[in-house]
């Protein structure tokens, strides 16, 4: 599924609610892109991927790492570093200067999650020229295919679960139009939809 598009597909809302004709097609598309991007933000993350690289500037918060957001593939990987403070990115790294993480794909012995930090041994023969160690603060330049490789079960499930939900609204009193004044009926609400989107929210407890 390409960046912006919701993480389940029209039919399979249809098929778990039992909805067999088109009528309500335009309500079910809006409650899948509305969870959606309500999952994005209860993760802190997005969970489709561009098959084109693109680039983005981030900012170093401690020596030796640099946190960046989640990329599926070192395909086209470039990182580049204003050295100069110029905003020209010039400088660009040799990947033996860095690792990518998290190693092979795995996080607490699940397969399939994305590189989101980037690693600076501080071993590495170059390492103490590198303007990212110890105090250097350049801003770096990332250029990645962005997202992940595959929407994962969990928030797969958890959109399917809350699109249904959201769309039951549409027979509450107020009517699917009030959705927004109910707040955190959406994620927080539902127990397990937490349940099965926490493994992938970012927070430093859990990013390791």
């Amino acid at each position: 599924m390409a960046i912006g598009d919701p993480y389940a597909l029209l039919e399979e809302l249809k098929d778990t609610l039992k909805i067999p004709d088109g009528v309500d097609d335009v309500q079910l598309e809006l409650a899948l892109a509305a969870i959606s991007r309500d999952i994005e933000l209860y993760c802190k993350r997005q969970f489709n991927q561009a098959t084109t690289a693109s680039a983005r500037v981030f900012s170093p918060r401690r020596a030796g790492y640099l946190d960046v957001d989640d990329f599926h593939t070192d395909t086209d990987l470039v990182v580049a570093v204003d050295s100069a403070g110029d905003d020209t990115f010039s400088t660009v790294l040799d990947p033996a200067m860095y690792r990518l993480e998290p190693r092979d794909g795995i996080v607490r012995g699940v397969e399939g999650w994305p590189f989101y930090r980037l690693r600076f041994p501080s071993h590495h023969a170059q390492f103490t020229r590198h303007p990212l160690y110890p105090s250097h603060r350049a801003e770096v330049q990332v250029t990645a295919q962005w997202g992940w490789a595959a929407v994962p079960d969990g928030v797969h499930q958890a959109c399917l679960l809350l699109a249904s939900e959201l769309f039951k609204l549409k027979d509450a009193p107020f009517g699917v139009a009030a959705y927004g004044d109910y707040g955190p009926v959406r994620v927080r609400q539902n127990p397990m939809a937490c349940a099965l989107l926490h493994p992938y929210r970012v927070d430093p407890v859990m990013v390791g």
